[in-house]
């Protein structure tokens, strides 16, 4: 596929010549060169394009159970694809490279990046070439390239497969109204109870926003699964998992899922041990106490990682034909195709003879 910048879903003009975009509940305001918290989507000349449409950053064939979702066609395999760029900057994370992907994303911005650029279409034929019956959207936030994801949702139900959206729920209602019909499933994180625990890793998220955001999918008519990564003297409070499972039965239902994942040392959580196996044993005690009737302990399974996938041209093919470099066709940008505020000023500044960094 021929790399190009897409515009971006959900925007919205301001009357101070900034541009808003809604697509997570960060609401990005955004003035020309500048881009947004994910670093994903850019505003140049008023209009926001997204920038990793199209790119993968890591693929994956395996069962629908690992993402983990047990009530959707259970036993079933799943083509797993992720690009870069996170509305969160989690303490824990595992996928680094890959869910905040900010050198990936500067060089796309600098038109300097040589990722695998694939079409909708194209990764459909990769999930039928599988022999799989679905797609799930993970590795990054899907809802910070929902433009792709949107039209690999449209072109896999084309062909029958099932679609899946891993996601960390802090995202608007416009982008949740455009998953109806698209997606078939979403696997949800509750990463806590507990305001600070969200802020610490998003400082406008509230537990509140991304509860209602579950809630909301259901509404939609998505099957809803949850999911807590069970940390160790941050999230594993009796009284707080407690509260996340009266809250699963009371809005979401006694049979919806709910799955309790170890913990495992990384990034700046690197000092903390894995979660203690009979943690997750009396957490799950604690669950079907408060009524939950479908509660999965996984004591070997953390994060949904790309850490030991093949590289993504095992799946798509020739690599001297895939990593070609990812410039935009469009001249509006000049003849380096630079996106961002900073590495354009950079660049006029040189031309100018001097040099100066925003």
């Amino acid at each position: 596929m021929q790399y190009k910048l897409v515009e971006t879903k959900l925007q919205e003009p301001l009357p101070n010549g900034q541009t808003r975009c809604n697509l997570c509940l960060w609401r990005c305001q955004l003035g020309h060169g500048q881009r947004g918290f994910c670093q994903t989507h850019v505003n140049r000349d008023g209009t926001l394009y997204n920038l990793s449409y199209g790119i993968i950053s890591a693929l994956d064939v395996g069962v629908i159970e690992d993402k983990p979702v047990r009530h959707y066609r259970p036993g079933t395999r799943l083509l797993s694809v992720g690009s870069y760029g996170c509305s969160f900057r989690c303490g824990g994370c595992h996928n680094l490279t890959i869910s905040w992907g900010v050198d990936a994303l500067d060089k796309l911005a600098k038109g300097q990046s040589r990722e695998a650029c694939v079409s909708p279409y194209e990764l459909v034929q990769v999930a039928l070439h599988a022999k799989v019956e679905g797609i799930a959207f993970t590795y990054s936030e899907p809802a910070v390239w929902l433009e792709y994801v949107l039209d690999v949702a449209e072109a896999a139900k084309a062909e029958g497969l099932y679609t899946v959206y891993v996601s960390n729920s802090f995202v608007t209602p416009e982008a949740l109204e455009l998953l109806a019909g698209r997606i078939d499933v979403l696997c949800s994180d509750i990463k806590s109870i507990n305001n600070a625990f969200y802020q610490e890793i998003c400082g406008k998220a509230k537990v509140r926003d991304i509860l209602r955001s579950i809630e909301h999918t259901q509404q939609l008519g998505i099957h809803v699964e949850t999911r807590t990564n069970v940390i160790p003297g941050r999230n594993d409070d009796p009284r707080q998992l407690a509260a996340i499972a009266r809250w699963i039965r009371r809005h979401l239902g006694a049979d919806s899922p709910w799955h309790l994942t170890r913990f495992f040392p990384a990034y700046k959580l690197s000092h903390i041990q894995p979660t203690p196996p009979e943690t997750l044993d009396a957490a799950r005690q604690i669950a079907i106490d408060q009524g939950l009737r479908n509660v999965y302990v996984y004591k070997d399974q953390g994060c949904d990682c790309a850490r030991e996938n093949l590289p993504v041209d095992a799946y798509l093919g020739n690599p001297e034909l895939l990593y070609q470099e990812n410039k935009c066709a469009k001249d509006c940008c000049g003849d380096d195709g630079i996106l961002l505020k900073k590495f354009t000023a950079a660049a006029q500044d040189v031309k100018k003879g001097t040099r100066a960094f925003v």
